[in-house]
Parts: structure tokens; C-alpha cells; sequence
């Protein structure tokens, strides 16, 4: 591919859950294993429902988490860990690094969703759900 087409592709990641990267003249199919982009900044301004989470990802894509960019946590069975992302375009998102995880770590704070406390973060005035505080407390208490 030309370099000219390289620096005017865009990557995207359609409805049928493949992720390309698209030229002017061509589709080209690529394989992510994970997220194509990770998350490798973050800086909090604001407390509270104020704060404002602020992301850079490792191609220089800045990203406030917030109503329109989610993140989401899911489980890792075969670590037994979290595995964090936030959305940054489209469809894609990008895997939160784990130095930057262990800075969210330290910024969350216990939030009572549907009667349940539960280990959260907030941005932009959306809560963001990590993990149940009772099984919080099980896994400190384990370490």
C-alpha cells in the first residue's frame, strides 16, 4: 500500500464485528486480537460528579469518558482480573493499560446504583460501574 494511502486510510470496525482499514480505493480486512488502540493516559480534573476523565490513547486519539465514550470492565476468567475499555470512535474502543487501570483504581469511589454499593467511576456526570463493593472487600481481603 502506497504510503499516501496509509496516511489517508481510516480504521473501522463495521456491524458484521470485523475491523478494516479503509482507503480511498480499497477495504482491507484486519485482524485486532484485542482492541486496536490502547488506552496509555489518563488524567482526572474535577471531583465527584464534576470530574472529568480524560484519556490519550497510543495513536495520540484524546478521549473524555463520558455519556458518548463509555467504559466498560469485563472479567478475565483465566486471571481473575478486570479487563477495562472505553469507546473512543465508531465501534472501536481501546484497552485501558494497566499502569492507567491502577490510576482509575485510585479514583473510584463507592456509589450506591439500584440500591447495590458498588466500586465505580464517574466522568462527565455517568457512573461507571467496576465491580460490586462486597466483592471488592472479598478480593482485598484475599490478597
Amino acid at each position: 500500500m502506497p504510503l499516501v494511502q496509509l496516511f489517508s486510510s481510516v480504521l473501522r470496525r463495521d456491524e458484521d464485528g470485523k475491523t478494516y482499514l479503509v482507503t480511498p480505493v480499497e477495504k482491507v480486512g484486519i485482524r485486532v486480537e484485542d482492541a486496536p488502540f490502547v488506552a496509555v493516559e489518563v488524567d482526572a480534573s474535577g471531583e465527584g460528579e464534576e470530574r472529568v476523565l480524560t484519556f490519550r490513547t497510543n495513536v495520540g486519539d484524546v478521549v473524555e469518558a463520558g455519556p458518548d465514550h463509555l467504559i466498560r470492565f469485563v472479567d478475565e476468567p483465566e486471571t481473575g482480573g478486570l479487563k477495562p475499555y472505553l469507546h473512543v470512535r465508531g465501534r472501536l474502543e481501546a484497552l485501558v493499560a494497566r499502569p492507567v487501570m491502577y490510576e482509575l483504581a485510585e479514583l473510584g469511589e463507592e456509589i450506591t446504583i439500584d440500591g447495590e454499593p458498588m466500586f465505580a467511576l464517574r466522568s462527565k456526570g455517568a457512573v461507571f460501574p467496576v465491580m460490586p463493593v462486597a466483592q471488592l472487600d472479598r478480593l482485598v481481603a484475599e490478597a
